[in-house]
């Protein structure tokens, strides 16, 4: 699975400016946000749809489908509740 590309990236611009709202991160790259100076959450693609990329428990990626408006609402929400100790 490739990462993201800016094309894609262009599409999710409603979606990262709902994480641009999280202070906690910090969009170091297009699609690439750090939770202070470690990786959190990127994007990839392939055929079957987009994917993020995102650290919920800190220490491994967990993949999650960000396609659907549906699927950026749970993954905004998974967000929120790893970034919950950060508040």
């Amino acid at each position: 699975m490739k990462h993201a590309s800016p094309t894609t990236l262009e599409l999710l611009g409603a979606l990262f400016a709902e994480v641009h709202k999280r202070p906690q991160l910090r969009e170091k790259s297009p699609g690439s946000f750090y939770l202070k100076s470690k990786a959190y959450l990127h994007f990839h693609e392939d055929a079957t749809g987009i994917f993020a990329d995102v650290k919920l428990n800190l220490a491994e990626f967990t993949r999650m489908r960000a396609t659907t408006a549906r699927e950026q609402r749970a993954l905004l929400a998974a967000i929120d509740r790893s970034l919950a100790p950060f508040s």
